[in-house]
């Protein structure tokens, strides 16, 4: 984190601030962050460095060592959500008419459920996003965004980030005394986020399981390709996957349905109960009184840590619950997030928009296929965001903590479930456009 007056210093002396952003660069791209560009996203001749702030962000202490404690938890509730279909259909019941995707990938659920499960083993990776929500006495509360089941950025660039900025450190004094006035201890400093190509993301976990399993041959495949190649023999084996990565809702095509990767002996990470259980409706589902419990009937401590990361939840359900929604959300649009399923950080709806949105659907079943949340109050922090193609200026910027979680089920027999402790990530967003996420 940068002070007024250092940030003042680069402004008004605009060569230093050019020669600590090019040596940011530098070291970025010498370190592998790396990103294909949005003109050629197919191609490894062109690469650019991966979105990231001249300046770490802080967070206190008390609310990372929060969010670390909590998130084996968030794994176990996942996984126990992925495995029940009574919950899934309850929670989803009015979602699945009004949102044609999650309904597609419900009746796969129902699908696959009613031949019998018939891979054993399931892997989750899981990202749960946070930020600081800022009382009236100045005390911050560390509050869930969302927990993310499928496309989960960030992994395979964030222990590089640290690089950068203790390099930084190391070579400009005004850096050096930035952190000087500002290194209390209680501080971790690690951001990165992109909206762009995550390729790096899927080469990092290729190359993770090329080092676990050094015999086995890994490959990359789009959807389409396994779509004119792959078949399922009459044990459901789909030659040559072993183990279906999902990263992109948006991949899924009408032959993803036809193909049957859900009904595979593929390993997929994520598998179509994990996946309903990102959705925004269950976590809306699960912040009301006794849902938690029905978890954790015996944990009473476990159920007291997730529920006090959850922020107001509501439904837009049809009837009387979801009405006083609509009503409340329209009298003070700027105290809520309008989220529909598969918000992904940049579909979310703000301000006036949530009134325009909600006078259309009011009185129709569309309007269930979004959930309503408060409005967390971030205390902004400045910060220059480096982005190629993007002019370089000050911005006042709110940040997420995410934290990464990892788990494995191998039918009843046997459970990992682990806090991926030195991957967290810091993402940062333009305090004045919500809807263009940046890093």
């Amino acid at each position: 984190m940068a002070t007024e007056a250092i940030l003042q210093r680069l402004i008004t002396n605009p060569e230093r601030l050019k020669d600590l952003v090019d040596k940011a660069k530098d070291v970025a791209l010498q370190s592998g962050m790396v990103i294909r560009t949005k003109e050629k996203p197919n191609s490894s001749e062109v690469v650019t460095y991966y979105p990231f702030s001249l300046f770490p962000t802080p967070v206190p202490k008390a609310a990372f060592l929060q969010a670390l404690a909590v998130q084996t938890h968030f794994n176990t509730l996942v996984d126990k959500i992925s495995q029940d279909p009574d919950f899934l259909e309850e929670a989803l019941a009015s979602t699945i008419q009004a949102d044609d995707f999650t309904a597609k990938l419900f009746d796969i659920y129902r699908h696959v459920q009613q031949e019998g499960r018939t891979q054993p083993i399931v892997v989750g990776l899981l990202r749960s996003d946070y930020m600081l929500d800022q009382g009236e006495c100045r005390t911050s509360s560390l509050k869930q965004i969302e927990i993310n089941t499928i496309s989960v950025a960030g992994f395979g660039v964030i222990d590089r980030v640290p690089e950068v900025h203790r390099y930084l450190r190391t070579c400009n004094s005004v850096f050096i005394i930035g952190l000087t006035l500002f290194n209390q201890g209680n501080c971790v400093l690690t951001l990165v986020k992109t909206w762009e190509l995550y390729v790096s993301h899927l080469l990092s976990a290729k190359n993770n399981f090329l080092s676990l399993c050094r015999n086995i041959p890994v490959i990359r495949r789009k959807f389409e390709d396994v779509s004119r190649r792959g078949s399922l023999d009459d044990d459901k084996k789909l030659f040559v996957c072993v183990c279906i990565y999902f990263y992109s809702c948006e991949t899924f095509s009408l032959m993803f349905w036809e193909i049957g990767f859900i009904r595979s002996l593929a390993v997929k990470l994520p598998d179509i109960g994990t996946q309903l259980a990102g959705t925004k409706k269950v976590q809306q589902v699960l912040s009301k009184p006794g849902v938690l419990e029905k978890f954790f009937p015996d944990q009473p401590r476990v159920v007291e840590r997730i529920r006090a990361t959850f922020a107001g939840l509501y439904t837009l359900d049809m009837g009387l619950e979801g009405d006083k929604t609509v009503e409340m959300a329209l009298a003070a649009p700027d105290q809520f997030v309008l989220k529909p399923q598969r918000e992904g950080g940049g579909n979310n709806i703000y301000g006036s928009d949530i009134c325009q949105v909600l006078q259309q659907v009011k009185e129709s079943t569309e309007r269930t296929a979004y959930i309503l949340m408060d409005k967390i109050q971030p205390t902004p922090v400045q910060n220059y965001m480096l982005r190629r193609d993007f002019p370089l200026q000050i911005s006042n910027c709110d940040s997420e903590l995410g934290v990464f979680g990892v788990y494995v089920r191998y039918v009843i027999t046997f459970s990992f479930t682990k806090l991926c402790s030195k991957l967290m990530i810091l993402l940062v967003r333009n305090y004045l456009k919500c809807k263009e996420p940046v890093c």
